[in-house]
């Protein structure tokens, strides 16, 4: 059987598209357009929301989400995440911890690999960390991710990110069928309130917004390949 598409190592943009991404793309900024704004306001209003995360929950593993490094050293971002999940681990709330991300940009490691030696250095047993180091995008992170998962027999997960990817994460995790609790990462920059911090609300709401026209859109033409990729 032919496997869902995957985006090749240090993706460009369109190669991380995979099938149907340019047109889901082009569907969600006409219905944005066309509809004065409406949904992105909808989805921007989700993001808001989604950035207070859950209650937490014990589950069979905490997932860290990959962040694209510097070179070879993590963003500040990428760290508060790490820093989040080392704080979670140690409450005891999963046995182990999930670090996603693939080879990007022009990091000569993975963003896994990267997050895996923060952790290490931090006092964690390696034992207890698992790598998803493949992925190019949040989507292929939580899709590899469920695939271990199933393989070792677990169900519940983690998702530990900056508040503002949450409902992002929620939603993709949600239309892969997982069954997870998101957890935010208080000190992940941009500062709340700033005038970066809304333009990152801004951008991820119609990210979300994107994700479900594609939904939508995939569902809508029955493609194959591409609920393959998301669902």
């Amino acid at each position: 059987m032919p496997q869902p598409y995957h985006a090749p190592p240090r993706a460009s943009f369109f190669q991380k598209l995979g099938p149907g991404g340019a047109a889901s793309l082009g569907l969600a900024i006409l219905t944005t357009l066309g509809l004065g704004g409406l949904p992105w306001l909808y989805r921007l209003r989700r993001v808001l929301q989604g950035a207070h995360g859950d209650e937490p929950a014990p589950a069979d593993a905490i997932l860290v989400l990959g962040r694209r490094l510097e070179g070879d050293h993590l963003t500040p971002v990428f760290e508060a995440r790490l820093a989040q999940a080392e704080v979670l681990w140690r409450q005891g709330l999963a046995p182990r911890v999930y670090v996603a991300g693939g080879t990007t940009g022009t990091a000569s490691r993975s963003e896994a690999e990267a997050g895996r030696d923060w952790l290490v250095a931090r006092g964690l047993p390696a034992g207890a960390i698992h790598l998803e180091d493949r992925s190019q995008h949040t989507l292929e992170n939580l899709f590899n991710v469920r695939s271990h998962m199933r393989a070792e027999g677990w169900r519940t997960l983690v998702v530990v990110s900056d508040p503002l990817h949450l409902a992002r994460a929620r939603a993709t995790a949600l239309g892969l069928q997982l069954e997870v609790r998101c957890c935010p990462a208080p000190e992940a920059p941009p500062v709340r309130g700033s005038l970066a911090w809304w333009r990152r609300a801004a951008l991820e709401g119609f990210l979300l917004h994107w994700y479900h026209t594609g939904m939508l859109y995939s569902r809508l033409i029955q493609s194959r390949s591409q609920l393959e990729r998301v669902t």
